[in-house]
């Protein structure tokens, strides 16, 4: 027994028996395409429109989608795709073209609105499920075919030429818009979802620009003109600006709700067409020259109110304002510029009483906001820089600090070589402190000093506005001072050359009574009497006409007439000690 079980296992090892060997299972496709039955793209077909045809009817489908969307794959399989492509473009275009004939009716704007805005929803909501069966003719055939629409463009092709491009039907559709535009700026209540569907559908068929904006804006404009006329005309300056403001914001919630965001680029053009054309009513106005400035700083604080509020201070905006600034802010050549150097010429005398430092710094940003548009700088320069010798000559000035500060703004903005005149006058007038610290110490030395208190300011010629030399005769004393003074100017810097300018300065007179502060050449009157006719006729008319009457005119009046007699007047009276004799202003200003 146990040899036969060795000698199975030794046969066992041996080979004699094996396992079943693993084997391969091929299966090779047909030689040729089954073919398809004569009737079956036709049958296939007619399903297919059935379901097209029920979906743009609003009926139950008899078919599975799945079912369908495994036949359009068949057909597409089998080469059938241009066939099908322009099958289901003809029973699209035929079911469109029928749709025409629902928008004749006599109907209101706004009925005549929702029934488009429903006719445009079943559309786009019909041709999404049509595409939804043919999506495998969509993403192969179309796609590979650049010059072929996709379905969804198919759709909104048909939609625009037989239903939107209709004259009849896009005029109605327009002008129902407008009108309902035009009852909410009215301040009645609309539905704005049926204008944000309405107009999302012009912009969907491309013929939003064409069809709708160009004519909103004009309506826009021809609205806003009139309304603004008449508001300019009835209301003052502070309710204007809030009511421009406000029309801004809802002009931009307008854009926000149902506009067309491209819209919103032109809508800010029209609206601040309105703006420009405030401004330029301030500019153009000679009555409100005095209220000039300060209406344009207020009106500049307004838009960019407006800017930050409606617009995010969006840059495209803020150049299109800056635009509209300096357009209207030019339509009167030069004077702008001569009343904002007036302007910063009552500011910096001013300073601290009407304004704190902090407060009158920004004024002086705000100012130069509005410098930066004018474009007669010249004009600006020449103006300021005569308000400027008057501060610095009298002493009118409340702030050095804002002096400089002023300067400083005007050399970052328009260069040194702007300033540099400028800036000579600073520097003469501190030379000047300095000469006359050394020129009181030579007095002190002398063996017959004055009595009479003389300071002198030594100004360049090139930096200062030139002045017309006038010839005064002075009195004795002051002449030998003069002499004094030159004397010891010369020594110290020789090859000068001293030229007096009398009508720049201004005099203390002590009487027995008061101390009066005058012009210098009301001094000279005073002690001499002679003068130019035209200077004497300015200096009597301040001595005997102003406010500090210290002469008496006959006859009375408030100018100066050849024949008048004048004679001091003993009873004058006044409560303070010091009393200061304003200088009759020559008129200085520029031709517009």
């Amino acid at each position: 027994m146990a040899e036969e079980l060795q000698h199975s296992q030794r046969s066992h090892f041996n080979g004699l028996t094996k396992p079943a060997a693993s084997r391969k299972l091929v299966i090779k496709n047909f030689k040729d395409r089954p073919k398809l039955t004569d009737s079956y793209t036709e049958d296939t077909w007619m399903k297919l429109r059935d379901a097209v045809s029920a979906i743009q009817n609003s009926t139950s489908i008899k078919y599975n989608l799945e079912e369908l969307y495994q036949a359009v794959e068949n057909l597409c399989s089998y080469k059938v795709s241009p066939l099908l492509y322009k099958q289901l473009r003809q029973v699209c275009e035929d079911h469109v073209q029928a749709q025409i004939l629902h928008h004749t009716e006599s109907l209101d704007n706004l009925s005549f609105l929702k029934k488009m805005n429903r006719c445009w929803q079943d559309h786009c909501r019909q041709t999404i499920m049509i595409r939804s069966i043919f999506l495998f003719l969509d993403r192969t055939y179309v796609l590979q075919n650049s010059l072929l629409p996709s379905i969804w463009d198919t759709g909104l092709e048909l939609f625009r030429t037989h239903i939107i491009s209709d004259g009849a039907v896009q005029s109605r559709t327009v002008e129902g818009i407008l009108e309902q535009i035009e009852r909410e700026r009215n301040g009645e209540t609309v539905e704005r979802s049926l204008l944000r569907s309405l107009l999302g559908m012009l912009s969907d068929l491309c013929v939003y620009k064409d069809s709708f904006e160009q004519r909103f804006l004009m309506e826009t404009n021809r609205l806003y003109a009139a309304e603004g006329q008449r508001f300019m005309q009835d209301r003052d300056v502070p309710e204007y600006l809030h009511h421009v403001a406000q029309r801004l914001e809802e002009e931009n919630d307008r854009v926000i709700s149902y506009l067309d965001q491209s819209t919103q680029v032109s809508q800010l053009s029209e609206g601040l067409l309105v703006s420009q054309s405030f401004g330029a009513e301030i500019v153009s106005s000679p009555e409100r020259d005095k209220e000039m400035v300060q209406e344009l700083l207020d009106f500049k604080d307004k838009m960019d109110h407006v800017m930050q509020r409606c617009f995010q201070r969006n840059d495209s905006f803020i150049n299109a304002m800056k635009e509209a600034f300096e357009s209207f802010i030019n339509k009167r050549p030069n004077k702008p510029a001569e009343l904002i150097a007036k302007y910063v010429d009552s500011k910096l005398r001013a300073g601290n009483k009407e304004a704190t430092e902090e407060e009158l710094e920004r004024i002086l940003d705000k100012i130069m906001i509005i410098f930066r548009f004018i474009h007669g700088k010249d004009v600006f320069e020449a103006f300021y820089k005569k308000d400027l010798a008057k501060r610095l000559l009298v002493g009118k000035s409340a702030s050095v600090d804002a002096e400089k500060s002023m300067l400083s703004k005007l050399k970052h903005e328009c260069g040194a070589a702007f300033t540099s005149k400028l800036e000579g006058m600073f520097k003469d007038m501190e030379l000047s402190k300095d000469i006359m610290i050394q020129f009181k110490q030579y007095m002190q030395n002398q063996s017959d000093p004055s009595n009479i208190e003389l300071t002198v300011n030594i100004l360049t010629m090139g930096y200062w506005p030139s002045y017309t030399p006038m010839d005064v005769h002075l009195p004795t004393e002051m002449v030998k001072l003069q002499e004094v003074f030159k004397l010891f100017y010369l020594g110290k810097h020789s090859g000068r050359k001293l030229q007096w300018q009398p009508t720049l300065g201004h005099a203390v007179l002590k009487t027995e009574f008061k101390e009066v502060n005058t012009h210098f050449n009301r001094s000279v009157t005073c002690v001499l009497c002679v003068s130019e006719d035209d200077e004497l006729k300015r200096t009597l008319q301040s001595l005997a006409c102003g406010k500090a009457r210290v002469l008496n005119k006959t006859p009375r009046g408030k100018d100066v007439e050849d024949g008048d007699s004048f004679q001091f007047n003993s009873d004058f009276r006044h409560k303070l000690f010091r009393i200061k004799i304003n200088q009759i202003q020559m008129k200085e200003t520029v031709s517009v």
